[in-house]
């Protein structure tokens, strides 16, 4: 089988196993307008996706983006939205009607997807450096500060107060960290994906000054095993051109790519 025709089976599994109910297991509420998704999650965020968007024409998309921005806005405890757009999808007028209702668009990101055993090789970690699952309320908050650190952000609870909640859920979620010194170096999570073959590995983040050690790779590599021992075969995540490279040299394929669009209330 040549790359293109697995690139072609895997991102069939994806549309597929993971763009329906699978994508938001944490969600509050969810309400179907057309072919779209509307999310409510915990922390005022709300999140719109779909499979596809039912052979919609420019007119009929920018309608649809029209009556979700209305949702939202009639909803005071939503402050921010993100539309989760694929890059082969086909959306024509999408883009402009976005922006033209209030979303700014982010960088893309690579849908990188593959099996779940090409990632669980051994890999040697820096001397000092270990790996462990955590579950405490205070690990889980030192996990997500470092997380919101590395990417930019301010410091926040949000983050970390949805964790707690999809922990307290039980629904197979695992956070990993790798330390040294007793600080949390690197960090990221595995998502199983109930009734589908997929675990997703996701909020991978790396201070800068432990790039480059095999640290990021070893932890994936430890999501991975943890992900087989769930039965779970293929992974998937949405990377950045930091993790992308890492995810290719262990097997995974770039299948297409995702842009979040994201609102905020005035």
């Amino acid at each position: 089988m040549t790359d293109s025709d697995t690139k072609a089976r895997l991102l069939a599994a994806y549309d597929q196993q993971l763009r329906t109910d699978a994508e938001t297991p944490s969600a509050l509420a969810v309400k179907e307008l057309g072919p779209l998704r509307l999310v409510k999650f915990l922390g005022g965020r709300g999140f719109i996706t779909y499979q596809d968007l039912a052979g919609a024409d420019e007119q009929g998309i920018r309608g649809l983006v029209e009556a979700a921005v209305s949702h939202f806005e009639g909803q005071p405890a939503i402050t921010k939205v993100e539309w989760k757009t694929r890059g082969h999808d086909h959306a024509p007028g999408l883009h402009e009607a976005l922006i033209a209702n209030g979303f700014t668009e982010d960088d893309p990101e690579s849908i990188m997807i593959g099996e779940a055993r090409a990632l669980s090789t051994a890999v040697a970690l820096p001397h000092g450096v270990a790996l462990r699952e955590v579950t405490d309320e205070a690990d889980v908050r030192a996990m997500s500060a470092m997380q919101d650190e590395v990417f930019g952000e301010p410091v926040s609870d949000e983050m970390a107060d949805a964790l707690l909640h999809r922990l307290s859920l039980d629904d197979g979620m695992q956070l990993w960290v790798a330390e040294a010194d007793d600080q949390i170096v690197s960090a990221g999570r595995l998502e199983p994906v109930p009734g589908t073959a997929f675990a997703g590995i996701w909020g991978g983040a790396t201070r800068a000054e432990w790039r480059g050690k095999g640290i990021y790779r070893a932890l994936t590599a430890r999501r991975a095993q943890a992900a087989l021992e769930m039965e779970k075969t293929l992974i998937h995540s949405d990377s950045t051109e930091f993790s992308r490279p890492i995810l290719e040299r262990s097997g995974l394929l770039k299948v297409s790519t995702t842009t979040p669009y994201r609102w905020a209330r005035s």
